[in-house]
């Protein structure tokens, strides 16, 4: 006789977190498929357009650890409700934005929802499913984010290029109603109890020299991404000579890539983190600096959009290992929530820094090689942390051995 053991139930209070994940990814990146028609529509430059991205990076950049540290003794449902409340107010005001200053006030807003969703709602996942499954938990939530990308943006740019990018807004601001449904629905009042920590023990941990350097990485590692990916829309109309209808095609490749460096970069970085840190961040400056060769080729170009999707997005678990590890005890909380600031800093400097060079004259195709640059550089702190990290612990062991 055999028994049959079914698979444990995937709480729905999880799907309702991955739908809050979908709505703040597309609405974070969609905006770069619309880049033209609201520069066109609300008269202004390419270049000023660009900065609606680096507004909303900065706002998560302050609001990350602001709200995780305001919020940490707030029932963590209570938290998540509100937090998609601002999302779906802030996404109708960039729909109802008559000018460009209401636009990026609006994204502003907007951001204050991110940082602290990924990092409350992480904390609320775990709390959901046995201690053996906390981490396919966390996957399945941030799986929204890699959604949006593959699907979300794409679609959000067909969206704009056909009804005007306002009624891509609105289509967010649809998602986040039924996100905000969905979690007062669906996730328990008890999920993920705030544990109170003291704000001093959580900020110690900006001391830690190697939890700096890491943030440092992650900054500038994103910073060379989103110095290319910000302008892309342009760069394969204006300079590859790609048709405005195919730009949702070619993100859709970039989301693909994505997929498979997160997938790349979890299991690299499982089996042999340090490595995985060095090799993703050098493939990705590869990437970048290769694509200068490939901007007058449209079979090359799609090629280079989508490694680095595969290349930016490998990153990701190795440097978001690399904080925790280095954040071990009270800290980690607020460490990962700086992390996911750092991320959106790094995009905040490339949009800035990709737009300066466009406006310093040296136009589109100049972007590529700046960003890898930008990235060489991250990689040489990377270098320079892992040195220490290991004249550290040798310091460490010969120590021991004295004793």
């Amino acid at each position: 006789m055999h028994t049959s053991v079914a698979a444990p139930r995937i709480p729905s209070a999880l799907y309702a977190l991955t739908i809050g994940a979908f709505g703040i990814g597309t609405t974070e990146f969609v905006i770069m498929g619309l880049l033209q028609q609201v520069a066109e529509d609300l008269g202004v430059s390419i270049t000023a357009a660009g900065m609606l991205i680096s507004g909303y990076a900065l706002g998560v950049f302050v609001g990350a650890p602001v709200l995780t540290l305001a919020t940490a003794r707030l029932p963590r449902k209570a938290v998540l409700v509100g937090l998609m409340v601002i999302f779906t107010v802030g996404n109708v005001a960039c729909a109802l934005a008559p000018d460009y200053a209401t636009l990026m006030l609006a994204r502003v807003l907007t951001s204050l929802a991110h940082g602290t969703f990924f990092g409350v709602g992480a904390v609320v996942a775990t709390s959901l499913v046995p201690p053996e499954r906390k981490a396919s938990a966390i996957s399945l939530m941030f799986a929204g984010l890699t959604v949006a990308t593959l699907l979300g943006v794409p679609a959000g740019a067909w969206l704009g290029l056909h009804l005007g990018w306002r009624a891509t807004f609105w289509a967010v601001a649809v998602i986040g109603v039924i996100a905000t449904a969905a979690v007062a629905l669906r996730v328990p009042a008890a999920a993920g109890a705030a544990v109170p920590v003291p704000w001093r023990q959580e900020v110690a941990v900006l001391a830690r020299p190697q939890v700096l350097l890491a943030l440092a990485m992650t900054v500038l590692g994103f910073a060379g991404v989103l110095a290319v990916f910000t302008y892309i829309q342009p760069l394969l109309v204006e300079v590859t000579g790609f048709s405005q209808a195919a730009v949702s095609a070619v993100l859709l490749v970039f989301g693909l890539g994505m997929i498979g460096g997160n997938l790349l970069g979890g299991r690299l970085a499982d089996r042999r983190p340090t490595a995985a840190l060095l090799g993703t961040l050098a493939a990705l400056a590869i990437v970048l600096g290769g694509m200068s060769f490939a901007l007058h080729s449209k079979v090359a170009m799609v090629v280079f959009v989508g490694l680095l999707g595969v290349g930016a997005f490998a990153t990701v678990a190795p440097l978001q290992l690399r904080v925790l590890d280095n954040a071990q005890g009270a800290g980690q909380n607020l460490a990962s929530s700086l992390n996911i600031a750092a991320f959106n800093l790094g995009n905040a400097l490339g949009a800035w820094l990709g737009g300066a060079v466009i406006a310093a004259g040296a136009g589109l195709a100049a972007t590529p090689p700046v960003a890898a640059a930008v990235t060489v550089l991250g990689l040489g702190i990377a270098l320079w942390s892992v040195r220490l990290q290991r004249r550290s612990d040798a310091a460490t062991l010969a120590c021991a051995s004295v004793r």
